[in-house]
C-alpha cells in the first residue's frame, strides 16, 4: 500500500491501518453510538415539539391574546418608516426592528422540549431505583455460600467422620 499524505503528514500503510483501527474502537464504544442515536431521535422529537407548538400552543396564545400572531411581532426602532405595517418582512425592509415573535416561539420549543426530557429521565431514574432495590432484596434472600477457608474445613469434617 502507498503512503497516505495528509495535512503534510505522511502516514505510512502500517501506521494508517493502526489509525483507522483506532478509529473503529472509538467509533463502536458504547458512548458515541448512544450519542449518535441521541442526537437523531433528538432532532426527530425538536421537529415534533415545533410542530406542536406552530400548530396547538400558538394558535391559543393568540385566541388568548386576541389574536395577536406572535410569528410577526416586532418592535420597530425607527416608528416613522414602519408605521402602519404588520407584516415582519415588510417591517424589516423598511427599518430595524427587534423581531421577538420567532424568539418566543423558539422559547416555548424549548420549554417544552427541557419538560419531556426531564419527564424521561425521571422516569429513567425511577426505574434504576426499582431494579436496585430488587437487587439489594434478591441479594438479601440468598444467602452467601461458605467461604474457601470454610469449603476446607467441611472437607477436614467430612474426612474426619468418615475416619471415625
Amino acid at each position: 500500500m502507498k503512503e497516505i499524505h495528509v495535512l503534510g503528514t505522511t502516514i505510512a500503510p502500517e501506521k494508517g491501518s493502526k489509525i483507522l483501527k483506532e478509529f473503529k474502537e472509538f467509533a463502536m464504544r458504547g458512548n458515541v453510538v448512544d450519542l449518535a442515536v441521541g442526537v437523531v431521535i433528538g432532532a426527530a422529537f425538536g421537529k415534533i415539539v415545533t410542530a406542536f407548538v406552530s400548530d396547538f400552543i400558538t394558535p391559543i396564545i393568540g385566541k388568548l391574546t386576541n389574536g395577536i400572531d406572535y410569528k410577526n411581532a416586532y418592535i420597530s426602532l425607527d416608528p416613522a418608516k414602519t408605521e402602519g405595517i404588520t407584516n415582519l418582512a415588510d417591517a424589516q425592509k423598511k427599518g430595524a426592528v427587534i423581531a421577538y415573535g420567532d424568539f418566543l416561539t423558539n422559547v416555548v420549543d424549548f420549554v417544552i422540549v427541557a419538560f419531556f426530557i426531564f419527564l424521561m429521565v425521571k422516569g429513567i431514574n425511577v426505574l434504576k431505583r426499582r431494579m436496585i432495590a430488587q437487587e439489594v432484596v434478591a441479594a438479601a434472600a440468598t444467602p452467601p455460600g461458605p467461604t474457601p477457608e470454610e469449603k476446607v474445613l467441611l472437607e477436614i469434617r467430612d474426612i474426619l467422620k468418615a475416619k471415625s
